[in-house]
């Protein structure tokens, strides 16, 4: 069933949105969710996100190994499954979108077997480390693992696939385009991949753009993604517009005011965009410094879903068909913690869960429609988080259970400090990109 621009169940997040600002200070709120949070291990090393969770449960992300590697990871219950790596056992992989792909297919990112001739460090540089390789997106299916398609060029990127088999993302064309920002040298434009093996189309940049990428793709094929200059090709004034691909064509969809980071994060399958906008002001005298916040699009504009209290900054990165929504929210130091928003309620997820979880819960991930949430927790050791990061799966707590009863206590919880070298590896997984350094418009 079609549905106009893809926003089916918009109208009721809108709805629910306009209630929860709508309503009076006495109306009472909610009771508050509880969760249950697990640890899903590692490959061997110390450090490992959950990015996507689907229907099943199978959760997909990335671990490092016992030799320090990054591989890609497919986590179902009681096991942990190396995706492996296009550039042999010692290169880099991984998952960096929800995928919710219930048929055990999983796109994502891979280290290339070669150096990149040009010296790019393209998109895949501030999400795995390539060591001044190429990167190349990959498709895993029935244990094996291949290289998607490019476009001329000689780096891509996959987020997402669905189930009818359809995966997006970007890649490069051999043109070189002057918008981009050294050491990104080739024009880059949003993809889809199959359903056939041979079958590919790209999705045009809006208006005058040089560049486009896709971040998400629902069953209905609804695409979701960003339009821009090259610049870095991460995020910044590559994302000056977000945008909806309905059969192809690029709408633009509308942002918060700012000039850059507008990026829709996740689609649902019931039409539900999530993502993060920059706010007025974030460009002064040519320079962007990124100010974005948590967003909802509906039909009726976008909705700023704003950051946990305190907090500057915020991303939603996934969203399920019954209109919860999860996120990260920085505070101003870099610092993040993760939210869950429902019904026009904004929590901070560590006070949801059972008292002496085994992770302070840092940032998302996904949401399925069971309520289930994937991320990445640290384990704290004397009030700090130490250097050990794992994959998170909170689970909804059973009704009247001693989690929900614990939510009290928990809203006490001191925000741990974070170490410099784990704050560090964490920015590139929030894809943030180059977000410590403020970006210069091309001319």
């Amino acid at each position: 069933m079609k549905r106009k621009h893809g926003h089916a169940l918009l109208a009721l997040a809108a709805a629910i949105t306009a209630t929860a600002l709508a309503a009076p200070a006495r109306t009472a709120m909610p009771a508050a969710p509880a969760y249950v949070v697990y640890d899903t291990g590692t490959l061997g090393g110390t450090f490992a996100f959950g990015a996507g969770v689907s229907s099943l449960g199978w959760v997909t992300g990335a671990s490092t190994n016992a030799a320090g590697a990054l591989h890609a990871t497919l986590s179902i219950p009681g096991s942990v499954i190396d995706l492996g790596s296009l550039g042999g056992a010692d290169g880099n992989s991984a998952v960096e979108w929800p995928v919710k792909n219930n048929h055990g297919v999983v796109v994502g990112i891979s280290q290339g077997p070669a150096a990149d001739p040009l010296g790019e460090s393209f998109s895949c540089a501030d999400f795995i480390p390539t060591d001044g390789d190429t990167c190349l997106p990959f498709l895993w299916q029935n244990g094996a693992l291949s290289q998607l398609p490019l476009l001329g060029g000689n780096n891509g990127f996959a987020t997402e696939v669905n189930d009818a088999g359809v995966a997006v993302g970007w890649a490069e064309t051999d043109v070189h385009d002057k918008t981009c920002v050294s050491p990104q040298v080739l024009q880059f434009l949003a993809l889809e991949w199959g359903p056939g093996p041979d079958q590919k189309r790209v999705l045009p940049p809006f208006g005058s753009d040089s560049t486009s990428a896709a971040t998400a793709i629902n069953d209905a094929g609804e695409v979701v993604g960003i339009s821009g200059d090259c610049d870095v090709a991460v995020g910044a004034f590559s994302a000056r517009h977000a945008l909806l691909w309905v059969n192809g064509r690029p709408i633009n969809l509308p942002t918060l005011g700012g000039q850059g980071w507008n990026t829709p994060m996740a689609i649902s399958n019931s039409g539900i965009i999530v993502g993060f906008s920059d706010t007025p002001g974030d460009v002064v005298n040519g320079v962007l410094t990124a100010n974005f916040q948590a967003a909802l699009w509906t039909p009726a504009g976008i909705v700023n879903l704003h950051t946990l209290p305190g907090d500057a900054t915020a991303q939603a990165t996934g969203v399920n068909d019954f209109g919860q929504i999860v996120g990260t929210s920085f505070a101003a130091d870099g610092s993040s913690r993760v939210f869950l928003w429902q019904a026009g309620a904004m929590y901070d997820l560590n006070t949801l869960v059972q008292p002496n979880a085994p992770l302070y819960l840092l940032a998302t991930g996904d949401i399925n429609d069971q309520g289930a949430i994937t991320g990445l927790g640290c384990v704290v050791e004397q009030g700090s988080c130490g250097n050990e990061v794992h994959t998170f799966v909170a689970i909804p707590a059973p009704a009247g259970g001693d989690t929900a009863a614990s939510a009290k206590d928990r809203a006490l919880l001191t925000r741990p400090l974070l170490p410099a070298s784990l704050r560090e590896r964490l920015t590139a997984h929030h894809r943030l990109g180059r977000l410590p350094s403020e970006r210069v418009a091309a001319q």
